[in-house]
């Protein structure tokens, strides 16, 4: 079964840009465990312009499903997943001042400084991720990093889809296909959405997990978040 992580950066912007606890970003993860999400994934960055540190600090006691903290691994960001512990983290190769992650790793470049990171994670018990373009080159560098699972970088996928599902969806069988002969877990994220998410999950059944956040929240504003999951999770249906 393919698990959706609901990423809610997007309900913190939206607090943020307000001040004050409205909407309430606690209650919203919570909610979405309530409405069937079987997992909840954030990203916090060093100027905290959505998800506070405040925020995982609070998030990790009270969540039931599966946590997953994704960044890059500055100092400050390695400490706060060590103290906090999480089911999984997910490694980005994100500079501070970008909006969004827009690329995966070079994993073979940054093959030494990558199974430091791990190793230290993975004595801490948390399961470890790196976010990776389809590349097979960079899935078995990953693997050689000592990673549990890639994440598959699927904004090209969903650039591409509307034109040539076929050929969007072609690399990313192969890098799915490696990382499960390698033993790899295998997460997607990036712009997945209603349109796309069935398609890829139709062609790649054995992905593990899949992270959606700004789509899902722009399709709740129409829907609501309980059917907005729903409808995602029957995206995921055999």
């Amino acid at each position: 079964m393919t698990k959706l992580s609901v990423n809610i950066n997007k309900v913190a912007t939206l607090r943020n840009a307000r001040g004050g606890n409205n909407p309430d970003v606690i209650k919203v993860a919570l909610d979405c465990e309530m409405f069937g999400a079987e997992g909840i994934t954030v990203h916090p960055r060093p100027d905290e312009r959505h998800i506070r540190r405040s925020d995982v600090l609070q998030l990790r006691p009270i969540l039931k499903s599966e946590f997953n903290i994704e960044g890059y691994p500055s100092k400050e960001f390695i400490d706060l997943v060590l103290s906090v512990k999480p089911h999984q983290v997910t490694l980005v190769p994100d500079s501070p001042e970008q909006i969004t992650s827009n690329s995966g790793w070079d994993t073979k470049a940054n093959q030494s400084f990558l199974i430091e990171i791990l190793e230290t994670f993975k004595q801490a018990g948390i399961r470890t991720s790196v976010f990776v373009d389809a590349d097979v080159d960079m899935v078995e560098y990953a693997a050689k990093a000592g990673a549990d699972r890639v994440e598959l970088y699927t904004e090209p996928y969903a650039t591409m889809y509307p034109e040539d599902p076929e050929k969007a969806i072609a690399p990313f069988i192969e890098a799915a296909k490696a990382a499960r002969n390698l033993g790899m877990g295998i997460n997607a994220g990036h712009d997945l959405s209603l349109v796309n998410l069935k398609y890829m999950h139709d062609n790649i059944p054995w992905i593990d997990e899949v992270s959606i956040g700004h789509a899902l929240i722009c399709d709740a504003l129409y829907m609501g978040l309980e059917k907005t999951i729903e409808e995602y999770k029957k995206c995921l249906d055999k």
